[in-house]
């Protein structure tokens, strides 16, 4: 297997935890989003990729786009250890939170989103990091009481084991410390992220262990 990554994408950080989780080898290849203008805007990626983001996996004749996608194939392909519960209440759970993280909050804070509003929308840095930490704050604060008021919510996001909801939470809260949100209302989903990064799994899929690391 392929992936097209790049190493701070929080899409392809996911993806790549999940291979590590499933003890899959890859090959990776790297994608930078900023040098010479995006290398994801070449016309040599956007033929394996036409929306020209990042990961993209390829497996045997199969060239598959978008993050969960890719992280279902892999949890169905390769069904141990599962990242998804057995239960249809749980799956439909595990999905919730991690649409929250992917679908709500992280397409806000998009690198290709925050280059518009700096290039395109003339906003200064200190406008473009205000607009990064208000909607991390209001992302982070939901899912903050969702998971700290369930008692379905374990070591992990849903129980004791990680799932799909842990892979998409973890770079997440990997970015906001990059740009310095305050995480002090999040203690749950802190507590969570601790969980996570005592796995090798998570560490080996860490930005900084990248080769494309800079």
């Amino acid at each position: 297997m392929q992936l097209y990554s790049y190493f701070r994408s929080s899409a392809a950080y996911r993806v790549r935890i999940a291979l590590n989780l499933k003890g899959l080898p890859y090959e990776t290849v790297p994608v930078h989003l900023v040098k010479g203008g995006g290398q994801q805007l070449a016309p040599a990626y956007r033929q394996v990729n036409p929306n020209a983001l990042v990961p993209t996996l390829v497996d045997g004749d199969l060239t598959l786009g978008q993050s969960l996608a890719i992280i279902e194939y892999l949890d169905e392909t390769h069904p141990q250890p599962a990242l998804l519960p057995a239960d249809a209440a749980g799956r439909a759970r595990v999905r919730a939170i991690a649409l929250t993280l992917a679908c709500d909050i992280h397409p806000l804070n998009n690198l290709r989103v925050l280059k518009y509003l700096k290039h395109d929308l003339k906003v200064d840095e200190e406008a473009k990091n205000g607009w990064y930490r208000h909607w991390i704050d209001v992302g982070l604060g939901g899912l903050e009481q969702m998971l700290a008021g369930s008692p379905q919510t374990g070591r992990f996001c849903h129980g004791d084991t990680p799932t799909l909801a842990d892979l998409c939470l973890v770079p997440q809260i990997f970015n906001a410390r990059r740009f310095d949100c305050d995480l002090s209302a999040f203690p749950t989903l802190v507590r969570i992220d601790a969980a996570c990064q005592a796995l090798k799994a998570f560490q080996d899929a860490a930005p900084e262990r990248q080769p494309d690391a800079e």
